[in-house]
């Protein structure tokens, strides 16, 4: 079996008393997108620091195609690094932010030349090269960004929350504009971020990390439709969740898209309340079957506006439903919902 490009293993890592990283380990292929995904605090920043050498661990090593990197220093490394907060020289325009790297590396001025341009095609910005940061937009600014790393041939790219500062247009945009760069120029890329939806449509990997540790790796399938814990349900996607006795304590859970509705058989709900969300109704359904575990508990379902055509659903309405048994997922640790 050939060896993963990148190795993180045992890495851990304290601040005084605080544990920021606990015994992280996964492996990550040549040219793969990598998540790293969580709620903010859970350690997903300081590990990418890590990998790139601006924090030492306290424990554990980073192996690169084999080799140790944990105590060589950033410039040693041979990676690309995009900020939240673009990082770009204001006084430089955005040819000359690009072409800072490379100088740095002394590359003579022809080479220089022809990969600041090819950099700034790929991210579609010729016609800006001239201008200064303080000139362009909060995208444009971000594209300069990840041009200046993409310049360098890094063996590969970090990426540190690099879309939260945009809006949401401008998000999915540079989404798609990211992940379609990043296919061609097949560079292994790991990007932090807390934002659910930007894992699940951009990467080949998603690792969930919470409390300073990594809960679930698996593709953006497996972590949304096998998600291993109650945490992990619950933070990627919407999610029902409730907790039973059956012999002992249980929780299991549901999504609101799996939930079936019909005219007759299932359990008997209320509809409490119907949200539009655009390409789909949200409902929220109050449980009244009489014998049923889950009477008088809240059910999220989400149906097709051509389903509450049909059914003409709309507040106060009763209707039954169905919970399939093969979309039900059981946790035997009992959560807070």
């Amino acid at each position: 079996m050939s060896q993963p490009f990148l190795s993180i293993q045992n890495i851990s890592k304290n601040f005084g008393h605080f544990n920021a990283l606990n015994q992280i380990n996964f492996d990550i292929n040549k040219n793969e997108f990598v998540c790293l995904l969580g709620p903010s605090g859970c350690g997903k920043t300081t590990l990418l620091r890590i990998i790139a050498g601006l924090e030492e661990p306290n424990n554990g090593s980073i192996l690169l195609e084999g080799k140790d990197l944990t105590s060589l220093p950033p410039s040693q490394r041979d990676f690309g690094i995009v900020f939240q907060s673009y990082a770009l020289f204001p006084n430089l325009t955005a040819y000359q932010n690009i072409e800072y790297g490379l100088k740095n590396r002394k590359v003579r001025s022809k080479e220089r030349n022809e990969r600041v341009l090819e950099a700034l095609k790929l991210v579609d910005l010729v016609e800006i090269k001239n201008k200064y940061p303080g000139q362009l937009s909060g995208g444009q600014q971000q594209r300069v960004a990840l041009a200046r790393a993409v310049a360098l041939s890094p063996k590969f790219l970090l990426l540190d929350e690099p879309l939260s500062a945009l809006d949401a247009k401008v998000r999915e945009k540079l989404r798609y504009e990211i992940r379609s760069i990043q296919e061609t120029l097949g560079i292994t890329t790991i990007m932090v971020t807390h934002d659910q939806e930007e894992a699940l449509t951009m990467a080949d990997k998603i690792i969930v990390m919470n409390n300073a540790e990594v809960i679930q790796v698996g593709t953006p399938e497996e972590i949304y439709d096998q998600p291993k814990s109650p945490f992990v349900a619950d933070f990627i996607g919407s999610i029902n969740m409730w907790n039973t006795e059956r012999g002992k304590s249980q929780t299991f859970a549901i999504r609101p898209e799996h939930i079936e509705i019909s005219k007759e058989g299932g359990l008997l709900s209320e509809v409490e309340h119907i949200e539009f969300r655009g390409a789909f109704y949200r409902l929220k359904l109050m449980v009244r079957e009489a014998d049923s575990p889950l009477k008088d508990e809240i059910v999220k379902v989400d149906l097709s506006a051509q389903m509450i055509d049909n059914h003409q659903l709309k507040k106060g309405d009763l209707i039954n439903i169905n919970l399939p048994e093969n979309q039900v997922l059981t946790y035997k640790e009992q959560v807070v919902v």
